[in-house]
């Protein structure tokens, strides 16, 4: 059976027009995936601040409280090291302290005689001088009482001075005590920072010396995508400059930056530079940093290490294309 040639053109037509139509849509697709002149954007890795959690006294690991994965707060307990003799010391010192102060008490009590001792051989040698004068008694009687009245001064110097030696025991025995005070409470180890925890560095009942490493947590609230830009672009960019990152794991949402940092040397440079290829391989390093309030909406999903692209404005009177306008995860799912 022959088809009428009528049919033939429409059939032709309508491949046509349907061609046209996707050629078209694929056309702006394309058009739209493009970005503009002074718009750059380039492959990035999600990466974050690590901080380690080390000991600061020497001594056995009895516990450690988060595990790996877990989300720790600024003074919260890490790990708690044994500290038995060194509150025995602690004892040992506090008694040594409050005996100081005893003999203090003591000391100062033999100043308040010596104080009366000292005042009554005055007035006796004021009397007997009186009698002197009057021809009622001797020199001899006078002296006497000159010579008490010197020893009672010179006992009155010395307990003063043993006052002073018992405040300074004092004084040692409390530094003595604050010390081992300071070791007790450094052996409760706690987060400097917000952060997850990504390592356990040791288990309990291990044996660790000053400085030795229990953690490594990564720091929540310093989140920040690296990429490299060569020179010519990197060298348009200032510390302030607004950034946006989409990363792979989820690409449809798109999330505000700025630029933290831009390296002062290049990276993967020749040993010299001579000719104009050369210059273009230069490769900068550039930080984009995320906004503060971001990361604690969305702790729970950050993960260093994640890869994605970051977009940075080489021209800023350029707008952001639509596609990177910032779209941020719903409140229910960041918290998620």
């Amino acid at each position: 059976m022959k088809i009428p040639r009528y049919v033939v053109i429409a059939a032709a037509v309508v491949v046509l027009v349907g061609g046209a139509a996707a050629g078209y849509v694929a056309w702006k697709q394309y058009e739209a995936s493009q970005l503009p002149a002074g718009i750059v954007g380039i492959n990035g890795r999600v990466e974050a601040t690590q901080v380690d959690i080390a000991t600061k006294i020497a001594g056995r690991v009895i516990e450690i409280v988060p595990h790996e994965g877990d989300i720790v707060s600024p003074g919260e307990v890490v790990a708690l090291i044994d500290t038995s003799e060194t509150m025995a010391q602690l004892h040992e010192g506090q008694a040594a302290a409050a005996l100081a102060r005893q003999t203090v008490a003591t000391r100062q009590a033999s100043v308040a005689s010596d104080e009366a001792q000292l005042q009554f051989a005055n007035e006796e040698m004021q009397r007997t001088a009186a009698l002197v004068a009057k021809g009622w008694s001797t020199h001899e009687v006078y002296d006497q009482r000159t010579q008490q009245l010197n020893s009672a001064d010179a006992a009155l110097k010395a307990a003063k001075s043993q006052v002073d030696e018992a405040q300074a025991s004092v004084k040692t025995a409390d530094a003595k005590v604050e010390e081992l005070q300071a070791v007790i409470d450094d052996s409760t180890i706690k987060s400097p920072v917000r952060g997850r925890v990504q390592y356990r560095l040791v288990e309990p009942g291990a044996v660790l010396p000053a400085g030795g490493k229990i953690a490594t947590v990564i720091d929540l609230s310093d989140v920040y995508t690296t990429i490299y830009l060569p020179g010519p672009q990197a060298g348009r960019l200032k510390i302030g400059d607004d950034a946006r990152v989409v990363v792979d794991a989820a690409p449809e949402y798109v999330f505000p930056a700025t630029v933290s940092f831009v390296a002062p040397e290049s990276q993967f440079t020749p040993k010299t530079v001579e000719v104009q290829s050369e210059r273009e391989q230069l490769m900068f390093r550039v930080k984009l940093q995320a906004p503060l309030q971001l990361l604690k909406d969305i702790e729970d999903q950050v993960k260093a290490g994640l890869r994605g692209v970051g977009y940075v404005r080489t021209d800023p009177a350029i707008q952001w294309p639509p596609r990177l306008a910032v779209n941020l995860p719903p409140a229910d799912q960041a918290g998620k």
